[in-house]
């Protein structure tokens, strides 16, 4: 096996150590895949973008990477080219038809390596019509079984609330990421979602751990984002990313350019950070 390139980057905010996560080698293999759902009830955390950018930077580094729109606002999808709200069958009719295949329902997208479950506004019927449905948590996880040894990594991008959808979601995950935006009023809500996400490991899905806390939103320059990200590290610990997502006026750019900003603008800082961040994933043992 080819050894590891070091790449150095930037520390956390308050350290002027470099931290080095190595360029992870080819795989020589595919699957079973690591489902990892991004998740916080809070809207506007930077779950989508992180969810397109990392599933992006992943595949750039030879991963196959399924995302799963999980939000019926389709912002996933949208920000991928897909236009969802034209086609006939979504991740919605996955959900409430048992028998269709998810294997015909998946897009691919312009980056080689990165396919699409994608979602419309029909995903929110789902959340009422599943209320009745026996095993109604685990209808997510059923979807994802026949693709599970397909992919390396799966991502599901969660809607901003702590509903059946989300319950969904952690019910079928593996790990979960949760995107904080850097301001006080975000750190709110992370106690109630923690309260969930222990709630779904102790009765539907003993198998699933945090696998992180990412500072986005960040923006070194005012004492606000700095005191809540050590805010954050000292409650939280380890379990915080060393990479931290600026904000930057890219990301709403490359947004609308409907392409991850790993391939709109590939040398800016914000593509290297989702960059980082999947290496330090890889690194961390959380994706192969």
């Amino acid at each position: 096996m080819a050894q590891p390139t070091l790449i150095s980057a930037d520390g956390p905010a308050g350290s002027s150590a470099p931290v080095d996560f190595p360029v992870p080698p080819p795989l020589t293999s595919h699957g079973p895949a690591r489902i990892i759902a991004m998740a916080n009830q809070k809207g506007g955390v930077g779950k989508t973008t992180t969810t397109i950018n990392l599933g992006a930077a992943l595949a750039e580094y030879g991963r196959r990477v399924l995302l799963v729109d999980f939000d019926p606002q389709g912002a996933a999808s949208a920000g991928l080219g897909i236009n969802a709200n034209e086609l006939d069958r979504t991740i919605y009719t996955l959900i409430m038809q048992p028998r269709s295949d998810v294997r015909e329902i998946i897009e691919e997208t312009s980056v080689p390596g990165l396919h699409v479950v994608p979602a419309n506004i029909d995903l929110s019927a789902a959340e009422v019509q599943l209320v009745n449905e026996v095993a109604r948590e685990q209808a997510l996880a059923r979807v994802l079984r026949p693709v599970v040894d397909s992919y390396d990594v799966i991502l599901i991008d969660c809607q901003p609330s702590l509903g059946l959808l989300t319950v969904n979601a952690l019910s079928a995950a593996h790990g979960v990421i949760i995107p904080l935006e850097a301001e006080f009023f975000a750190l709110r809500g992370v106690a109630l979602l923690m309260e969930t996400i222990e709630k779904v490991c102790d009765r539907l899905n003993p198998r699933l751990v945090l696998d992180g806390i990412l500072a986005t939103m960040y923006d070194g320059r005012t004492l606000h984002s700095r005191e809540v990200l050590a805010r954050v590290r000292e409650g939280f610990g380890a379990k915080v990313f060393d990479t931290v997502i600026s904000r930057t006026v890219k990301f709403p750019d490359a947004s609308v350019a409907t392409e991850p900003i790993t391939s709109y603008a590939p040398s800016h800082s914000g593509a290297e950070a989702y960059r980082r961040l999947a290496r330090e994933l890889v690194a961390r043992g959380d994706v192969a």
